[in-house]
């Protein structure tokens, strides 16, 4: 038997149909059957997973086809932050051990100045019509002045409540993308969904208009809404005398923070991480709340990106001995419909944050960012990352070694004043086992 015998005996044992159809138990018994290195270890692990509330359990196998268990993350709160006067704790949802510790610092430290100030630059997001025509481009003009008052007329039923709210279609236009693409045009749709972050009420306000326009000369591609969404922006800033900036050496410290700032904006290199250390803070509060992370990511990083060079999103300045430090960031969210009415830890972390408006969400979210950015930035032009990030990794590599309790409280002990590795973590652990 040849290798590609042997492999298509193998493809053919593991290829299943009908699989969505399976209960959830019988979906894990194939998996067990055919992947699992150790079958009954792999199905214990799956099963501990499952909510002992069969109600609740339900639900959550409802959100995704295919469901088989539950991958837990942690949700924590961050306390102590002050956004345009008014307190918050804000739930985080997220695995990686500093990041929470880090937003908690940071509030705390910018509570008694002043705290953080936000403004909502506008809340524009974005729908498209994509389609092809050949012909005369004065022709297509004519015919989408003529009808585009009928395009807004289809879409009636559906924005009916949303314009009750304030929100539905601000404009349509028309725009030609032949430079790009051959032959390829598209109505570009603006809307305001208010709470919601409007993703299906766009799309179906999109396919609406989309059959009335297309004719025997318009092939219409496809018509979906865009994750990027520059006019859906949020800005967030804090600030300071210099002087209470850092206890020591402020000024010289505080110039490093600037020139950290200045390097994210001409190195792509260093802006990637510099942005990233943003979206572990924003991340965090969007899956708490519900929210699409992957869209606001998707978009977040475009924006970053919009001079034709990827920057940072974080800037700041020092002038007449104030330290300031912003951040500006599309951020489409919503706080009414999808998980955030489904899901109850969702439903939840709307509840601590006092039930805020998608505007005030986008406020909060964007605060919790710019800590995370400045926590980041304090830490690498002072101390340096790893000193604190391995500190709250210690426990980490504690719980992998499996160490006692008295093995434990021995090594938090010992790395008390030490830097911490985990090779150094692991030599410690040897040697008093």
């Amino acid at each position: 038997m040849n290798f590609q015998t042997i492999y298509t005996h193998t493809y053919m044992q593991k290829k299943v149909k009908g699989f969505s159809k399976l209960s959830k138990e019988q979906k894990i018994e194939w998996l067990a059957e055919n992947y699992f290195s150790d079958a009954e270890n792999g199905k214990k692990i799956l099963s501990s997973y499952w909510n002992s509330d069969k109600k609740l359990q339900d639900l959550h196998d409802d959100f995704i086809e295919n469901a088989i268990s539950n991958f837990y993350l942690p949700y924590a709160v961050a306390p102590n932050f002050l956004i345009n006067n008014k307190e918050y704790t804000i739930p985080m949802v997220i695995e990686e051990s500093s990041v929470v510790a880090a937003a908690a610092l940071v509030a705390k430290f910018w509570s008694d100045k002043g705290g953080f100030k936000t403004t909502v630059i506008s809340t524009t997001k974005i729908g498209q019509v994509h389609f092809m025509y050949a012909g005369e481009f004065t022709k297509l003009h004519s015919y989408f002045k003529e009808i585009k008052p009928k395009l807004i007329q289809a879409t009636d039923s559906i924005t009916k409540n949303m314009r009750k709210r304030g929100g539905g279609i601000l404009d349509i236009e028309l725009r030609d993308k032949t430079a790009e693409l051959e032959n390829y045009y598209q109505l570009h749709v603006t809307f305001e969904t208010k709470d919601s972050m409007g993703a299906n009420f766009i799309n179906s306000c999109l396919e609406a208009i989309a059959t009335v326009f297309k004719n025997e000369d318009i092939n219409v591609i496809m018509s979906i809404l865009s994750n990027y969404v520059p006019d859906c922006l949020v800005r967030a800033e804090v600030s300071c005398a210099v002087s209470d900036l850092y206890p020591k050496n402020a000024q010289h410290y505080a110039e490093k923070f600037i020139h950290a700032l200045h390097i994210a904006n001409a190195e792509p290199h260093r802006a990637v991480t510099h942005n990233k250390g943003i979206m572990n803070g924003i991340d965090a509060v969007v899956l708490a709340t519900g929210n699409d992370f992957r869209a606001v990511e998707a978009g977040v990083h475009a924006y970053a990106a919009r001079s034709g060079k990827y920057k940072s999103l974080s800037g700041g300045k020092i002038e007449n001995d104030i330290f300031s430090f912003w951040l500006e960031i599309p951020l489409a969210l919503g706080t009414v419909g999808g998980m955030t009415k489904i899901h109850p830890l969702a439903k939840l972390s709307l509840d601590i944050l006092g039930k805020p408006s998608a505007a005030e969400l986008m406020q909060v979210v964007a605060c919790v960012g710019l800590a995370q950015n400045f926590a980041a930035l304090r830490a690498l032009t002072t101390t340096g990352i790893q000193s604190g990030h391995m500190k709250m990794h210690l426990n980490n590599i504690i719980k992998q070694l499996q160490a006692t309790p008295k093995q434990t409280n021995y090594l938090l002990e010992y790395f008390k004043d030490k830097t911490v590795s985990h090779s150094d973590v692991v030599a410690v652990f040897e040697k008093i086992k």
